[in-house]
Formats: C-alpha cells, sequence, structure tokens
C-alpha cells in the first residue's frame, strides 16, 4: 500500500509538471507568433526598421516593440495597430510610468559600453556615493551653469563623468574645442577653461568625440546638457545640484527647482 501511494504522488507530480511545461510552451507560442508578426507588419513599411525586442506588457494583447535610439511603440498582437506615448500603471493609488523603465534600461545598457578613461571625470575626494553620466556641449549655456556646480555635486558624494556631445556633430563650432580639450594633457583643466568661456591651444590626437556623439544620437539626445543616472534613468535638461543629489536618494525629497 505505501509503494502505491509514494507511486500515486509521483504520478500527479509529472502530471503538474507536464501542465505547468504546456502552459509555458503556449505561451511561448503566443509571444513568439506575436512577434513574427508584428516584425513583419514594421518591415513590410520599411524593411530597414531598427527592431531591437518585442516582448508582452501587463496588459494583455499589446506588445512593447522597443527601436534603436531607445524608441518605444506598442502594437496589437497581429501587427495591425500602433500606438506611440507611455504606458501607464496605477497601482495603490500611484501612477507608474512603464515605458521609462524600459528605457532607461536600454540606457543603462548602452552608458556600460563607455570606457571611464575616455570620459573627463569629476570625483568627490571622498567616498563616491553615485555617478551621473552628462552629454554635454562646452558652448552650451546651460551646461556652463552645471559645471558651476561640480563642487557642489562632489561635496555631495557624486561622480559627475562628461560624454561629449557637440551639438550639430562636426559641423558645430564646439567640436574642435570639445576635441582639444579630450586631446589636452590636462583634459579637467581644459574643460573648466572652455566652460568659463576661455579658450585652449587645438590640439588633435584618437579621441572618442565622434564616438560619444553618434551614441546619443543613437540614444534620442536633441539638446543638452543630457543627464543620466546609473541605473540610465534620464533627468532632461539642466537642474541643481541638490534636485540631482535629491533624485539620486542621496538628500531628502524636495521640490524639484524651476528653470
Amino acid at each position: 500500500m505505501r509503494f502505491f501511494s509514494i507511486y500515486l504522488a509521483s504520478l500527479l507530480l509529472l502530471v503538474s509538471v507536464g501542465g505547468h511545461a504546456k502552459e509555458a510552451v503556449a505561451e511561448a507560442s503566443v509571444t513568439d507568433k506575436a512577434s513574427v508578426s508584428i516584425r513583419n507588419s514594421l518591415k513590410s513599411i520599411d524593411p530597414a526598421i531598427p527592431i531591437e525586442s518585442v516582448t508582452e506588457t501587463p496588459m494583455k494583447g499589446v506588445f512593447e516593440v522597443v527601436l534603436s535610439g531607445n524608441n518605444v511603440l506598442y502594437a496589437s498582437a497581429d501587427g495591425q495597430y500602433l500606438f506611440q506615448g507611455d504606458l501607464l500603471k496605477l497601482e495603490n493609488g500611484e501612477i507608474n510610468n512603464l515605458t521609462n523603465g524600459v528605457r532607461a534600461k536600454a540606457n543603462k545598457a548602452e552608458l556600460g559600453r563607455l570606457s571611464k578613461k575616455n570620459m573627463i571625470v569629476f570625483s568627490p575626494t571622498g567616498e563616491v556615493q553615485g555617478v551621473i553620466y552628462v552629454f554635454t556641449d562646452v558652448d552650451c549655456g546651460y551646461c556652463r551653469k552645471l559645471h558651476t556646480e561640480v563642487g557642489e555635486l562632489n561635496s555631495l558624494g557624486i561622480e559627475l563623468r562628461y560624454v561629449a556631445f557637440p551639438r550639430g556633430g562636426q559641423r558645430s563650432p564646439a567640436y574642435k574645442k570639445m576635441v582639444s580639450a579630450w586631446c589636452s594633457d590636462d583634459p579637467r583643466q581644459a574643460m573648466n577653461i572652455l566652460k568659463s568661456g576661455g579658450s585652449i591651444p587645438d590640439k588633435s590626437c584618437i579621441n572618442p568625440v565622434d564616438e560619444q556623439y553618434e551614441l546619443g544620437v543613437k540614444m534620442g539626445i536633441r539638446g543638452t546638457p543630457a543627464i543620466y543616472l546609473e541605473d540610465g534613468t534620464s533627468i532632461p535638461g539642466y537642474r541643481p545640484a541638490k534636485d540631482i543629489a535629491s533624485m539620486m536618494g542621496l538628500l531628502p525629497e524636495q521640490a524639484v527647482t524651476k528653470k
């Protein structure tokens, strides 16, 4: 009798596992079919459209389509209906922007490919509490304003990593200045001078300015400063040092300062 009980329990376990496996296969099949339909629909419009991923959202029947440049679309399972915008979820009386999470994840992956040695870095003298990446243009007014607060950022434990983004690329008046800064014997001092409106000697070398600018374009950056936290969260435009520290959880939450 005891043997029969063990056999019966084993049989029930196998049936249970098999049932879950079938459900998983069915679910994967639905997602795969939707992915194929959506990709085919988009590529019928433009065969070169850069689709990075298609995944199901928490909203039944709606799929998230991530394109190059952190552009996000949403589509029906048959790929016949598309819409742009943010997908918001209401929970516990608050609004959670699910699309921002998708963008942040993609931003984090892109920023993770940058080498620290190719950025101009201003670090705290003490322990680093957090890092911000700043796509900057040395001729940008708000970029210069943010640079005046580098000392305060550092005092709050924030390391600032400058990434080159001369607006207009190689045609930009700032492009040559930024190449010279990155090629300078003392890039941080060169950045200090340029951010204060001064000039530095022209220099050239193998540098990352073009590569970093192209990364910014890929990430959809259109203006500077473009600030990103380590988790990929975007802070568009200038924000005072204390506001940035609050967003990073390094200071108590405070009212956002108006520009």
